[in-house]
């Protein structure tokens, strides 16, 4: 079964923490092991797994993506004017894979699961897939 978490963004630029939302539905599968895919359907969104408890991180990488891709470039060519959201989605990519151990997500100590917006404010859906092991 695909599960799907209704999102909402408020920033052109913004990193959600959805991990609480993942486990959430894996509490309610009751898979004790397995895996957990996180997708987003979108081409100028996509999905991270990094730290969470500083919330400088975040702003430092969505700082960098900026200036490694920056809104407006002299030779982007693409006729919405988003060229960079597209660039900050190839580079985070679409989608995690979290290994699933006695029913909860196997992240490291400070690890969490980020949705990111890179052409908000917007609303979005973000697709969840769990397996348990056979």
């Amino acid at each position: 079964m695909i599960h799907s978490i209704a999102l909402t963004t408020q920033k052109r630029d913004q990193m959600l923490d959805i991990t609480r939302d993942v486990q959430h539905l894996l509490d309610k599968e009751k898979i004790s092991d397995g895996v957990c895919i996180v997708y987003s359907p979108h081409t100028t969104a996509g999905i991270c797994i990094n730290e969470n408890a500083d919330p400088d991180v975040v702003r430092d990488v969505l700082m960098r993506l900026d200036e490694v891709f920056p809104w407006e470039h002299p030779k982007y060519r693409h006729a919405e004017g988003n060229t960079a959201s597209h660039l900050k989605a190839i580079t985070t990519g679409t989608s995690q894979t979290i290994l699933v151990q006695n029913g909860k997500l196997v992240l490291g100590t400070w690890q969490g699961i980020y949705f990111c917006e890179f052409d908000g404010p917007r609303n979005r859906t973000c697709l969840i897939r769990i397996a348990a092991d056979a």
